[in-house]
Order: structure tokens, then C-alpha cells, then sequence
């Protein structure tokens, strides 16, 4: 049983920082793509970041270039998300995507978290 669960979203002031994790179970973790989408109310999920299965390769949406940071701990299971500078418009939910595709992440990819919801106030 595929298990991805996120942690770390919460309420920040704009200009802020905050850390998402993932931690993957029923996977083999290191041979997977892992990243990010998003959700704000009202509007379509959206890709955010991904990470090939080495780390090797990462890739993010131009609005998050230079503030987020994607990086993976192949022994810890473990994908994190460093959000800095943050924005109002990056308010959602954001959810862990799981691909073994092992290059990178879509709305197809076969796992996903159950979301962890992150707030930025103005």
C-alpha cells in the first residue's frame, strides 16, 4: 500500500518561510520522480517542483524559481519543499506527487499525498 504523507504547511506572514516534507511508504522511493502541485481555492491544481529520482534533475514553475527549493533523501524516504519569500499567491494546498517515471511528475502520476494546506497573510 502506496503511502504519502505531508507535513509542514501551516499560517506564515508574507515574507516568510516554511519547510514541506513527504515521507513515501510502499514505493521504492529512490527509483521515483517526487515533487509538488498546488491547489488555490477555487482554481485547477498546478505544478510546482519536481526531482528526478537521484536528485539530479529538478525542475519548477517560473513564478517559485529562486524562493523554493526541492531536494530528497533517498535513505529517509523523504522529499522536502523549502518555500522562502513567501507570497500571498502562493496560498493552497499543496500535495505530493509520486511518479516511477522516474524523470519527473504530472497530473497523471500514479501517487498522491493527501495535501498539507499552506496559508501566506499579507
Amino acid at each position: 500500500q502506496v503511502e504519502l504523507v505531508e507535513s509542514g504547511g501551516g499560517l506564515v506572514q508574507a515574507g516568510g518561510s516554511l519547510r514541506l516534507s513527504c515521507a513515501a511508504s510502499g514505493i521504492t522511493f529512490s527509483t521515483y520522480a517526487m515533487g509538488w502541485f498546488r491547489q488555490a481555492p477555487g482554481k485547477e491544481r498546478k505544478f510546482v517542483a519536481s526531482t528526478s529520482w537521484s536528485g539530479g534533475s529538478t525542475y519548477y514553475t517560473d513564478s517559485v524559481k529562486g524562493r523554493f527549493t526541492i531536494s530528497r533523501d533517498n535513505a529517509k524516504n523523504t522529499v522536502y519543499l523549502q518555500m522562502n519569500s513567501l507570497k500571498p499567491e502562493d496560498t493552497a494546498v499543496y500535495y505530493c506527487v509520486a511518479d516511477p517515471k522516474g524523470w519527473g511528475i504530472s497530473r497523471t502520476s500514479d501517487y498522491w499525498g493527501q495535501g498539507t494546506q499552506v496559508t501566506v497573510s499579507s
